[in-house]
């Protein structure tokens, strides 16, 4: 038990001592209710010491155990939350890796180049970055191009030749009229544009845009199913199918009816496709919509009061503004020039790029906010990436490879004209995948497809319809595979796998509708 001694220079005494735990050793102090005094001490820091009551005692001695209890306990600071990972999603990108590195060293095939087979390692290990998504679109494919110069395969000039083609630029500029429209708040609607994506970016992006956002359907917070997943689907499965209908709705329908003048000496007009086009597209136009409402229904299944709320809406809104009419001069401008632009020599991109230069003059649009829209650069980066990838596929002789191993082993068959017709439109139609472009692929293998054909007994006119159908229809398949699925899916509104999963779905129905009902209907008009 420790003393405190107090000490001077004539005198010491010693005070009892105290534990300040408590504990059986008070009753050794044997003392009833209080201390006996001590004798007076003379000290310069104590003058007297009166007795103290043993209530008051443990009162104190309880006091100072919890003073000393909280004063040596400190907390200890909370550790701080470890960062989230900024980095790649290693398992999809160890898988994107894989499949490029296990392609790579598959023995090249005879009759192709080593160039093209390692370009097509390099693509499909992108493609699989594309799907599975371990970094954004747009730094995969800059991932996948870095790849492609680094070995060699290609130089990179080749590699970002992309960035020089119309339709990713088209596509970007796309956006930033959306922005325009949604910021004015109109949402029109214009004439048939030759061009899937001058049309879907230019016209209906915005308008559709605007239809989900005002109905509650926005992106990232939870409320995309309620109406925007299923329309941003539906129009762009539906875009495909209004390209396949006539001849001037896709840029490269005509280039259909060039190379089939070329291969077999007859000509596609505009009546002809029409007609033939109308009654298998009609059905497509009205079936695929449904199909896609049950299987990917939006959860906003009704809304009864939307056309008081227009009015509303409307009547609130007023006159329009100088900005809604320069909005909308503009886009009667800019789609007056992607109609008729062919006899003043502008093409589309050019039509918007002055469309867009209106908008920035006139402070509509501002570059700040063409800047922060990130899906439409990420969207330019991607897509012209894959473009670049899928060009110097074909002119590596990849794809020529390909269409004549496939012509081989479908005329060594034996098989009816229909039958092998039918193996044919269906590699025609799903090796769109390996293409980021319709008209890379049309022109790719459309003359080869459609010689084996014709060879092996395909009426050659019925064969080059179906054919140029199906060059407008394989682009549902995915999100690159033509003009207006960037766009679309640019939007953010479905996820990647289910954007390729009803994609797959609708091309079996497209292929249903148009094979089956379709060739009824050419039966009937006689063009078999």
């Amino acid at each position: 038990m420790a003393s405190i001694p107090l000490t001077t220079a004539t005198t010491s005494t010693t005070l009892p001592s105290l534990r300040l735990r408590s504990s059986p050793p008070l009753r050794r102090l044997q003392f009833n209710n209080t201390f006996k005094p001590l004798k007076s001490v003379h000290h310069s820091s104590i003058s007297s010491f009166s007795p103290l009551p043993l209530s008051n005692l443990i009162s104190k001695r309880h006091s100072l155990t919890v003073k000393a209890s909280s004063a040596s306990v400190t907390p200890a600071p909370s550790p701080a939350p470890p960062q989230p990972w900024q980095g790649a999603a290693i398992k999809p990108l160890l898988a994107s890796i894989a499949t490029g590195v296990i392609l790579w060293f598959v023995p090249t095939p005879e009759g192709v180049s080593r160039n093209a087979w390692q370009l097509l390692a390099i693509f499909l290990g992108t493609i699989v970055g594309i799907i599975t998504q371990p970094l954004p679109l747009g730094a995969v494919a800059i991932l996948g191009l870095g790849v492609s110069v680094l070995t060699k395969t290609l130089p990179f000039a080749a590699a970002f030749s992309g960035f020089g083609d119309p339709i990713p630029w088209l596509i970007c500029l796309a956006f930033f009229f959306a922005k325009g429209f949604i910021k004015t708040g109109l949402a029109l609607l214009a004439p048939a544009i030759p061009s899937v994506s001058a049309r879907a970016g230019g016209i209906f992006l915005p308008l559709v845009k605007s239809l989900c956002v005002a109905c509650g359907s926005n992106v990232g917070d939870g409320t995309e199913n309620k109406l925007g997943s299923w329309l941003m689907l539906t129009c762009f499965q539906t875009s495909c199918i209004s390209s396949a209908m006539f001849l001037t709705a896709m840029a490269a329908n005509p280039l259909c009816a060039t190379l089939t003048l070329n291969s077999i000496n007859q000509t596609i007009g505009w009546l002809d496709w029409a007609k033939a086009a109308i009654v298998p597209g009609l059905v497509s136009l009205v079936l695929v919509p449904l199909i896609l409402y049950i299987i990917y229904p939006p959860t906003m299944k009704s809304s009864p009061d939307a056309p008081k709320l227009a009015r509303e809406r409307l009547a609130k809104m007023g006159p329009m503004s100088a900005n809604e009419k320069i909005m909308t001069a503009t886009l009667f401008l800019t789609v007056g020039l992607w109609v008729f632009g062919g006899l003043l020599n502008i093409d589309a991109v050019t039509a918007a790029i002055l469309g867009l230069a209106v908008l920035l003059i006139t402070g509509v649009v501002t570059w700040k906010e063409c800047l922060a829209e990130g899906v439409a650069w990420d969207t330019l980066t991607w897509f012209a990436a894959l473009i670049a990838m899928a060009g110097y596929l074909n002119k590596y002789g990849l794809i020529s490879w390909f269409s004549q191993t496939v012509v081989k082993f479908v005329g060594g068959l034996g098989l009816s004209w229909q039958l092998s017709f039918g193996i044919l439109v269906l590699l025609y139609f799903y090796s769109h995948y390996f293409f980021a472009s319709g008209a890379a692929h049309i022109g790719a293998m459309f003359t080869a497809f459609l010689s084996v054909a014709t060879a092996l007994g395909t009426p050659p006119f019925f064969g080059a319809m179906v054919l140029s159908f199906l060059s407008n229809l394989m682009g549902g398949l995915t999100h690159y595979g033509i003009g207006s699925a960037p766009v679309f899916f640019g939007a953010n509104y479905v996820p990647l796998a289910k954007w390729w999963g009803y994609g797959f779905v609708i091309s079996i129905v497209n292929i249903i509708i148009w094979l089956g009902l379709g060739s009824i209907w050419w039966k009937a008009i006689g063009l078999w």
